[in-house]
Order: C-alpha cells, then structure tokens, then sequence
C-alpha cells in the first residue's frame, strides 16, 4: 500500500481571493497611470505652482524618460520651475546633464544658480567640478558659498582653497591678456589690475611701461606699482616726478603715497615746495608717511615755504601731531614780505600755537586788507580769547568803512512772495489759443510734480528744502569786504566777543551766501541758546550753507551733535548733514537717531554705520545685520567693519558669509571684523583666503589669523 498521497488537481478558474488579487492590481495600476498622467498635464500648466509641484513629484518617480521633461522645464521662465527641475536633473546623476546645469550656474536668480551647484556636486564628475570651479568667480556671495558647499559634498580636498585659487588664476590670466592685446584704455585698466594682485611678477611687468610713450599706460602702471605694494618700485617711482607730464607726477605721488617709504621724502619735498599743482599732492603723500621725526621737519618746512593749499594741509597734520617750532615763524611776522605765509601756518596749526597769539593781535590792525584777514582767521583758529577785545574793534572799524556803502541799498528786503499772476507755480488760468494752452499744461505739470514731491518727502518725514526768492539788486559791498566782514562774523562767534549774537543775528538773512554761512557757523560756535537760531542754517536753500552750518553743528558737542541729527532725519539731503560727523567722536547717548538713520537706508547708511561702530552699542547689532542681508543694501564694508567693533558673536555667521562675496573690498572687511571673534572665527574660510587674487584680502586674512591665535577653531 502506496502512503504518497494523491496529487490536488488546480482548479481550472481562480478562487474568490486570487480574483480578489488580480482585480487590485489592475485598479493600482490604472490608478498610477492615472496620476502619471495627470502629473504630465500639469508639467504644462499655466500656474507656475502646479508646474513646480508636478516636476518635483515626477522626480521622486526617477523614471529615465522624464529626463527630457526636466531638461525643457529647466528653461520655464518662472525661477521656482527651474529650480524643481535642476533637482531633478541632479537626482539623475546622468552625465548628459552635466552642460545644461553648468549653463544655470548664470541664471538670473541666486536660488536657481545654488541648486545648480548642489546638482553638479551629485553627478561627481571631473566636467561638473571643472564647471564650479570656473563659475565661482562669476558669481554672487549666495551663489559662491553654494559652489564651495557644492564641492565639498563632491569631496574636493580644500574647496574653498581650490576655488579661490582658481578664481586667482582666471583674474590673472585675463588681465595678462589685455595689457598684451587690448586698447589703449584696456590696458591701463589692465595694468592697475594687475598690481592690486601684489604679485612679484606684476612688478616686474608693470616697471618697463612707467616709460612707455603713451601718459596715460605710463601713469597706470605706476598706480598699478603702488597698489602693489612692493618697496622694490620706490626709486623708479621717485625718480618719475622729475618728469613733465602732470598726469605721471600725479600717478607718482599718489603711488608713492600708498607705498609709504621713507626713501621718497627728499624728492617729495622738493616737489612740495615747488608751488606747482603737483605740490598738494605730493604734500598729501608726505603726510600719508611713517610719522616720524624727519616726516614731521618736512611738513613743517612745507609749511613754513608756502602760502598755497599745500602749506594749510602740512599745517593740519602737524596739528594733531606735536606741532611745529614756532620760533621761526614768529620771526616772519616782523617781515611785511613774510607775513601772510606765517599767519597762514599759524592758522593751519590751531590751538597748538595758541601761545604765540599775542605776537599777531598787533596785526589786526595792519594797512594791509590781506594782512588783516589772515590775523583775524589766525587767532579765531588758535582760539585766542585774549584777542576778543580786538576782534571788536576791528569789526567797529569796519562797520565804519562800509556804513557809505550800505546806504545806497534797499533798506527793506525784497518781497518773498510773488504778486497775483506772477508765481509760476501756482494754477494756470484758463486760455483760449492752442500754444497758450499747451505752455499752461506745461507749468501745470511741473506744478504738479513739485507738490507731489514736497508731499512724498513729507510723507516720509522729510523737510523740502527751504528756496528763497532771488535777490534782484546787485549790492555795493566790495568783494573784499564780504571775505572781511565773513571771517569777522566767525571771530565773533568763536571768541565769544561781548555782544556777538546782536551782531551776528542780522547775517541769519544776508542775500549773500558766504556772509550767511558764516553767520550760522557763528551762531553755532557761540553755543547756548545760539544753537536754536542756528537750526535754520541746516534748512538753508543753499548747500554750501548747509555744509557750512553742520561743521559748525558737529563739533559744537553733545547738543549740538542732537539737533544735527534730528534735523538729518527730517531733511530731504541727509548725506550732506552727516558727513561731517565722520570726523568727531559721536557718544553712545546719541545712537537712537543715528540707528533710525541707518534703518532708513540711503547713501547715509554708510555714515550710520561708520558711528555705531565707535559708539559700541549692542542695541546696533540687529539693525546693523539686518542692513547687511538686504542684498540692495549699500556701505557693506562700513556694516561689517561695525559689526566688528560690536563684540557679539551673533554676527559671526554673517561675517563669514561675507568672505565669499564677489568684492575684494568687502571680503576684506569681513575678514577684519572676524579678527575680533577668536572662538568661532572660521579659520578654514580665512585660510583659504590666503591664496585670493588680491594682495589686499591676502594680507587681511593673514593678519586676522594671526589676531586668532591658536584659540581659533580649525
């Protein structure tokens, strides 16, 4: 007996639950297909939504043939699209995208531009990498950082390193090119260029074309030369201003200037003291030397020479240094033939030749007009108190002289309102005739755009600019009186003469611009409630004026500083009102108006920042940061050279986004502010910076390191 049992035989029709099966499966798969194709209708929508959802769904299906659908979507023209679609292309990691994606390393947007890189770092191939490394220098900061993370993720030993030496060697070998080949006006950009690089090599090719016969290649190889750096170039450099072409000597002060060498002082000063238009540059190049005691005898014997603008700059620098000896110009005041050179170095030194004020208040009375003049500005330079009851006579004297001259003009100022059909702002009146129709439409619209102006400045809490009516009389008051009567209205404020501001007032409403100016200053310098009256000067109709009276405002201290800033706030030049502040201290009390100004935006941003930077106040950190990742935003470098000054680590981040920027200025600015953060400053980026194009990051980046220190995270 047989124990195999007998084999089943399969019914020939399925059972209930296999039917059950197949019957499942076909629903799945009508149903897939079903959503593929609705994922490939919506690839065509017309809502760019719909379409960025549609690829990025048939991405995640990582089938072959849709390759061709992402390669058409890569060229959608909204950014968003393109974007899914370069994911995609990277997802596939197929080599044949390889030139598509490294044709979107230059699109128009950041976004799509980073997605590209990160897509070439998934193919890893040699052509991917060679792609980054060639768009890294044509890029944006978002899009720089992106090709460094890129690279790293693709495994590239030192890819910021690598990048950056690459981006070197592209700048070097195109400049190279165009000084060989390119134009006249190529090549002296090209030459320039070349020795911001620093390199030895740019020094010796630049030196042969200081003698070119064409100026202007001649003269940008020598600011090429000075922006190199390189002591070598010195003497051929110093023995260029023996030339005659102005635009070479120009060249070669200003290179001579930056180089800073002590083996150019006896040629600068020769030059200095030749009274010729090269003498004030080549005086700023003295000053921009060593301080040391030979430097500080040539600008005091460049002072002591001349009466020209290069006498009043050595005068200036000298005086924030130790001052010059005094004796000898004391001596050239007792000489009618050297007489105004010596008030003048005595006005250029201030208060550092204050003792000496009594030898010049006899001069306040000389019989020569130019003579006079120059003592009054001397001692009101010099602060000499002493000399305010001279400065009274002397203006009674000449209140007296021009008492004959003032008699012939209008008593009564001119009207400051124009008569009924008279103003040509005011609404046009009804014409008949087609010409006078068309000239009235004209000053309607001209009428209307002036209101809609006042009312946009108004709106944004600005002040219109105060205009006055033009003076329609020629006065009698010579030319010579107006310079007196100018220098005068200071003395008056500046020594605090008895009775100043009874003196001073009428001037606030002089026609004349200088007499005005100089009134407001006055104002200003007599402080107290003078500074209210003085107001008015920072609304002037005339800029002069206005840059007049903020001098004045800034240096009046504290208060003075206040009503600067919050008439800056409401003006409708802001710029011209805060310049001058770049060159006082500014305390912390006073940051509140300055950070509105920052936030506020404009040219004056860079003022803001340069303030709160040497405020030091931590309640500037997020205005300041906030200024910096606006990509439309200006004064980057003054932004982050504050934000080094503030001492909180928060900014680190935004620091060291900044050393891939695209400006060399700005990558240099960012790897000075780190300097401050030796904890989490990224040494690594710094390093890499090492090898930069230009000498100036090169050197920034060295010396940060060193400002590290061996704290620094590596």
């Amino acid at each position: 007996m047989s124990l195999t049992m007998p084999r089943r035989q399969r019914s020939p029709e399925p059972t209930q639950f296999e039917a059950f099966l197949l019957a499942t499966a076909l629903v799945c798969v009508s149903g897939c297909q079903s959503d593929r194709d609705k994922l490939l209708a919506q690839v065509q929508s017309p809502h760019p939504f719909e379409r960025a959802l549609a690829v990025k769904k048939l991405a995640e299906q990582a089938r072959p043939e849709d390759l061709i659908l992402f390669t058409q979507r890569a060229k959608d023209p909204v950014g968003a699209v393109r974007a899914e679609a370069i994911e995609a292309l990277g997802k596939s990691q197929d080599p044949r995208v390889v030139d598509i994606l490294g044709e979107m390393l230059g699109d128009s947007e950041e976004l799509v531009q980073a997605k590209a890189a990160m897509a070439l770092a998934q193919v890893k191939s040699d052509k991917a990498k060679a792609y980054l490394m060639l768009q890294y220098g044509r890029r944006g900061r978002a899009t720089r950082e992106a090709i460094v993370s890129a690279l790293k993720a693709a495994n590239v030993p030192g890819a910021m390193a690598s990048a950056v030496a690459a981006e070197a060697n592209s700048i070097w070998e195109r400049n190279l090119q165009a000084l060989k080949d390119g134009s006249v006006p190529e090549r002296a950009g090209a030459a320039e260029e070349l020795g911001k690089s620093g390199r030895p090599e740019a020094v010796n090719r630049l030196a042969p074309l200081t003698k070119d016969s064409q100026i202007v290649l001649a003269a940008a190889a020598v600011r090429g030369l000075g922006n190199a750096q390189d002591k070598r170039a010195v003497p051929l450099i110093a023995d260029l201003l023996k030339e005659n072409y102005p635009e070479l000597r120009e060249a070669a002060c200003e290179a001579l200037g930056q180089l800073r060498d002590e083996a150019a002082l006896a040629r600068l000063l020769e030059v200095a003291t030749e009274k010729s238009p090269t003498s004030l540059l080549a005086t700023r190049a003295l000053i921009a030397l060593p301080t040391t005691a030979e430097t500080d005898k040539a600008l005091c014997e460049v002072m002591g020479q001349g009466t020209g603008p290069e006498a009043v700059a050595a005068g200036e620098a000298m005086r924030s240094r130790q001052g010059c000896p005094l004796e000898p110009i004391v001596e050239k005041l007792k000489s009618s033939s050297t007489q105004q050179g010596a008030l003048q170095a005595l006005a250029a030194l201030g208060p550092a030749a204050k003792e000496v004020a009594p030898k010049v208040v006899p001069l306040l009375t000389a019989p020569d007009a130019n003579v006079r003049r120059l003592a009054i500005v001397a001692v009101t330079a010099m602060e000499a108190e002493m000399a305010a009851p001279a400065i009274l006579k002397a203006w009674e004297n000449e209140m007296k002289t021009l008492e004959p001259l003032r008699a012939d003009w209008v008593p009564a100022r001119l009207p400051e309102k124009y008569a009924d059909g008279f103003d040509p702002l005011a609404k046009p009146p009804e014409a008949t005739d087609p010409a006078a129709k068309y000239r009235l439409r004209q000053q309607d619209l001209f009428r209307r755009v002036d209101a809609m102006n006042d009312a946009r400045l108004r709106e944004a809490g600005r002040r219109p600019v105060d205009q006055k009516p033009p003076a329609d009389l020629i006065d009698d008051m010579p030319a010579d009186s107006v310079v007196t009567v100018s220098v005068l209205l200071k003395a008056l404020g500046k020594l605090k003469v008895e009775g100043a501001a009874e003196k001073i007032s009428p001037y606030l409403t002089e026609d004349n611009v200088q007499l005005r100016g100089s009134a407001y200053q006055a104002m200003v310098f007599l402080g107290g409630d003078s500074l209210n009256q003085a107001k008015a000067g920072l609304n002037d109709s005339e800029r002069t004026v206005q840059s007049a009276t903020a001098a004045a405002f800034a240096e009046a201290g504290e208060h003075g500083q206040r009503l600067l800033l919050q008439a800056a706030l409401v003006a409708s030049d802001r710029l011209r009102l805060l310049e001058p502040l770049r060159d006082v201290t500014v305390g912390p009390q006073l940051a509140e108006p300055v950070i509105k100004l920052l936030t506020d935006g404009g040219a004056e941003a860079s003022v803001a920042a340069t303030l709160l930077g040497r405020m030091k106040v931590s309640d500037a950190v997020d205005p300041l940061l906030k200024v910096l990742n606006d990509p439309a935003a200006g004064a980057r470098r003054e932004v982050l050279w504050a934000l080094g000054h503030l001492n909180d680590a928060r900014v680190v981040p935004a620091l060291t986004a900044h050393l891939y920027h695209d400006s060399a200025d700005v990558r240099a600015a960012a790897a000075q502010a780190l300097g401050a953060f030796p904890k989490v400053a990224p040494r690594d980026a710094l390093d890499a910076l090492k090898g930069d194009y230009f000498r100036k990051v090169r050197e920034t980046a060295s010396e940060t390191i060193q400002r590290l220190g061996p704290e620094a995270n590596r």
